[in-house]
């Protein structure tokens, strides 16, 4: 069944309009004001959103949605419905049913006549003992997209969904607009990628973007928009007069973005990366082919967030010269001022030099030691801790300065992940009528790992694979530069473990050459020799040839995830601009001129 006014033959134009729960609030304005669209999408849940909504529960039973949606929809909600334009977002969070009741009550208000439907089953939370969970503050399952098709060819104006893939949200529209079955796998996938390169807002459009500095940054960077056609093809843009652009290397950063392998799996479709090809067609338009889907997994994935206990931190500047030994005392000092009380659970310690000989500013003179302490109960990470570290403050390091004065302790959230058959998660559509439509699961699902390779006896991925029989370069004439003189990279979060994307730019004039060298280098070991936070870890790395890219995943490096790690940057998303800056032996031929000027 098709949407009403839409045809095999025309493209459908979906818009963003939030990458995250605290993205840019004006964005549902400009992009329905800013041209044409069909339908417009927003991605507000992320593993850590999840652990904020369950808190948010906690407090309020009535609660765990996203706020911000309300807003926004409140200023626009008639926009939207002059427009013409539909709107579908995961904004539902853990309470999907709450928001639409909240929305209609919107719509009555403003006298806005629109019709609104949600999509649920993905809180398992009440199963968790059953399912083998244990103990968990939201326990919830990424459902599909076609439950979102359902409604929206049901005639609903609005969709609001709990836990769906960041993709669904853009799949389902595609579904409902050309009638697409579970069979259409190459369809399907070609919309996962478009799904996944605009869900996280301006990231596809300049944003994060190690490139920067070839963009329009005079005006805020414009949300994207995916032009899909009948077949699942697409081409990526964005509204006229907005910031930013849409660069085969902004899509290309967008695209290898917390990804775990060349086979991207979703509840639709497992959809092969390896099989993207990427044309910049125009100016701010770049399209997306050739890609194929396969079955999906058998299963899907669960989100899990539960309370770990509580954590403390204070970090101590330790300015000139001796930093080892001022270290070596005040941790001396602070472990024994706990160990005479109840000392927690844990203490990590984390000095990190950043001093330099001869400094010119007192900042050039000082390293960073901090002290991280977690315990199940909040005692001992409170006013212990804190009395601890503020009763040094005369009688320890020559120097001693604190950032800020150590505050109470705070609740650790702890993210993993579970798999579950997709027959024991409940997809249900609500309608705006009340009526109950269940979505079946798709026939003919396979058994994929989680980074979709068949299951069975593990492969090693030997990255210099991609690079048999491809145009070599010679290694003795090498200069020694930053690896960012010559790639870009992107990098994020999947719970614990660390996603970077390393990919030769577009316009290189020896694309070919370098992805050959770039896949040859970055194997497992020699990423643990450049990311030496690395080094104990499990690495993979699978080489994308078809956008010379190179996709690395490093296990564990973010502990129980971001609401637990006591990393500086727990998220991981500075760690593809560290593995840039690191000093490599890059083939000279490699080198464009503008590089080797500036080397």
């Amino acid at each position: 069944m098709l949407i009403e006014g839409h045809d095999a033959q025309v493209t459908i134009r979906i818009g963003n309009c939030s990458g995250y729960y605290g993205d840019r609030a004006s964005a549902m304005g400009e992009m329905l004001a800013g041209g044409d669209l069909d339908f417009l999408t927003g991605d507000y849940l992320a593993e850590l959103t999840m652990l904020i909504l369950g808190r948010d529960r906690m407090k309020n039973p009535d609660a765990g949605y996203a706020k911000t949606f309300v807003r926004q929809m409140t200023a626009n909600l008639a926009l939207a419905k002059d427009r013409g334009v539909r709107i579908v977002t995961n904004a539902g969070g853990l309470n999907p049913a709450g928001l639409a009741d909240v929305l209609r009550t919107i719509a009555a208000e403003q006298a806005v006549d629109v019709t609104i439907a949600h999509v649920e089953g993905d809180d398992l939370a009440p199963r968790a003992d059953e399912l083998g969970f244990g103990s968990t503050l939201t326990a919830n399952a990424y459902l599909g997209a076609f439950g979102i098709a359902a409604a929206l060819q049901a005639g609903a104006d609005v969709v609001v969904t709990g836990r769906v893939t960041d993709a669904s949200v853009v799949v389902g529209p595609a579904i409902a607009a050309f009638g697409w079955g579970r069979d259409e796998v190459d369809a399907l996938a070609g919309a996962v990628v478009a799904g996944h390169v605009i869900e996280c807002g301006t990231q596809a459009t300049g944003g994060n973007f190690s490139g920067f500095r070839s963009l329009d940054l005079t005006r805020p960077l414009g949300f994207p928009i995916a032009e899909i056609a009948a077949d699942g093809s697409s081409v990526i843009t964005k509204h006229d007069e907005t910031g930013g652009a849409v660069t085969v290397d902004t899509v290309t950063a967008q695209l290898v973005y917390e990804v775990q392998g060349p086979v991207y799996l979703n509840p639709d479709v497992a959809t092969h990366l390896d099989s993207v090809r990427l044309e910049q067609v125009g100016a701010d338009r770049v399209a997306i082919s050739g890609v194929r889907g396969s079955a999906p997994p058998a299963t899907t994935k669960v989100c899990l967030n539960t309370l770990g206990g509580y954590r403390n931190s204070v970090e101590f500047l330790l300015t000139g010269l001796d930093i080892p030994a001022k270290a070596a005392w005040i941790r001396g000092q602070i472990e024994a001022a706990l160990a005479a009380g109840t000392p927690p659970a844990q203490i990590e310690w984390q000095l990190d030099r950043t001093d330099r000989f001869d400094p010119e500013t007192q900042a050039a003179a000082t390293s960073q030691l901090r002290c991280h302490v977690r315990d199940d109960a909040a005692e001992p990470v409170g006013r212990a801790f804190s009395d601890a570290a503020v009763q040094l403050a005369l009688a320890s390091y020559p120097g001693f300065t604190v950032t800020r004065p150590p505050a109470a302790g705070t609740p650790v959230g702890v993210y993993r992940a579970a798999y579950v058959p997709q027959t024991e998660v409940p997809h249900v559509v609500v309608h705006a009528d009340g009526r109950r439509e269940d979505i079946a699961p798709p026939p003919g699902a396979v058994d994929l790992r989680p980074n979709g390779s068949v299951a069975g006896p593990a492969v090693d991925v030997r990255p210099n694979e991609a690079s048999e029989g491809r145009e070599s370069t010679d290694p003795s004439e090498t200069r020694r530069v930053p690896l960012g003189e010559l790639v870009h990279a992107r990098s994020g979060d999947k719970g614990g473990d660390a996603n970077v994307g390393v990919w030769i730019p577009a316009e290189h004039p020896r694309r070919e050459a370098a992805f050959a060298w770039l896949a040859a280098q970055l194997t497992p070991d020699r990423v643990r020799e450049l990311l030496p936070e690395a080094a104990p870890l499990d690495v993979e790395v699978h080489p994308l040839a078809s956008i010379a890219a190179v996709n690395i995943v490093v296990h564990g490096l973010l502990g129980e995830g971001v609401a637990s790690s006591t990393r500086s940057d727990p998220q991981a998303k500075a760690l593809g601009e560290w593995l840039r800056a690191r000093v490599v032996d890059i083939p000279i031929e490699l080198l464009t001129p503008a590089t080797e000027e500036t080397a």
